[in-house]
């Protein structure tokens, strides 16, 4: 009979992969319940939990690695996401890798204050001393969020339509159906678009479904033929079939005071662009192109400070904008930009029928 020196090592990792596999499961309904009750967006340095698989959990553990040197593992965060539940939280985005290695860091430094020793943070809470001191710790980390819990109450969904269905109004869809969460926050509740054929709505949702570059959708589309809508993860979304915004009348749909994402590209300008305005159940703009004239154009991490609750349009930039304005915003702010030359290679437009076009 043949002996393995390494069969102990080898029935270690399995036990070791089981057991951060179960755990992986059980955070599962806890990031689920804190996302659908409280709006709370759990993640692992800046890797998003919701809707994830065990496997995907795993991975985000795995790729914290690479940010800071200590091993982070299921075990580690599983004691603070339990802490996260029992909290009366508002509505907030939670990191819950860099809260276990705050908790291992402090525990570590506790420790060799007392004994003298030096002593490593690299096993986590799994060595920590009881679940209580997790909860307190976690309390004190998270009292930001606690407090905003005061103010649920007020909170209310803002409807988003999307002018134009092409590959960035579907995108957006599935952003924001992604987002839904327990509700409050955006929802949306239309899409515009022009009808080509009778099974136009069971076309769009097709391309919602599946996506060359982006994958499969993850998540259930129903075509409600009858009410000329589409069920997608539970939200209700009304096609709504017209040649211009003159034509429509959110109103009638029961929507109100929505943002109106017009990705259509036809107009840029503000005089193009009022003419959502003028739509009932419409109150704001936000252009996914360039605007002209007077439109504020916004990079998210440049110039965002510059809208405010006066602008009711505003353009979201150019992809090329977006690539380089805050890389050039950093070297500018560090070395100063006196001159400069961009070249871009574009990813195929839908203008190019290619690919994922009706």
């Amino acid at each position: 009979m043949n002996h393995d020196p390494l069969k102990p090592l080898k029935t270690a990792c399995l036990q070791q992969w089981q057991t951060g596999e179960a755990l992986a499961e059980s955070m599962i309904p806890l990031i689920g319940q804190l996302y659908r009750s409280k709006n709370v967006v759990t993640s692992i340095y800046g890797r998003p939990l919701v809707n994830r698989s065990v496997i995907d959990i795993i991975k985000a553990h795995r790729f914290a690695r690479q940010i800071q040197e200590t091993e982070l593992k299921v075990e580690d965060t599983y004691p603070v996401l339990l802490a996260l539940v029992d909290l009366p939280l508002g509505s907030s985005r939670i990191d819950i890798g860099k809260l276990a290695v705050k908790f291992a860091r402090e525990v570590a430094t506790t420790r060799e204050a007392a004994t003298g020793k030096n002593v490593s943070a690299g096993k986590m809470t799994q060595d920590a001393t009881s679940q209580s001191v997790v909860n307190a710790f976690v309390k004190r980390e998270v009292q930001d969020a606690l407090q905003s819990h005061a103010s649920l109450p007020h909170l209310k969904s803002q409807d988003v339509v999307l002018y134009g269905f092409g590959r960035i109004g579907r995108l957006l869809a599935r952003i924001l159906i992604e987002k839904t969460g327990g509700g409050e926050g955006l929802r949306l509740k239309a899409i515009v678009v022009r009808k080509n054929e009778e099974k136009d709505i069971y076309k769009r949702a097709s391309l919602l479904r599946r996506d060359s570059v982006h994958g499969q959708f993850q998540g259930t589309i129903t075509v409600d033929k009858d009410n000329q809508a589409l069920i997608v993860n539970g939200n209700f979304i009304q096609m709504i079939y017209a040649s211009s915004p003159a034509e429509v009348d959110y109103s009638k749909y029961g929507i109100a005071d929505a943002i109106v994402v017009d990705n259509t590209g036809n107009w840029r300008d503000e005089a193009g662009l009022s003419a959502h305005l003028r739509c009932p159940g419409a109150s704001r703009v936000l252009l996914t192109a360039p605007g002209k004239g007077a439109i504020k154009n916004i990079v998210q991490g440049v110039n965002q400070q510059e809208v405010n609750s006066d602008d009711l349009i505003v353009s979201a930039a150019s992809c090329t904008t977006n690539a380089i304005v805050p890389v050039l915003k950093l070297m500018h702010e560090k070395f100063e930009v006196v001159n400069g030359h961009m070249e871009t290679v574009h990813a195929y437009t839908n203008d190019q029928n290619l690919i994922d076009n009706y």
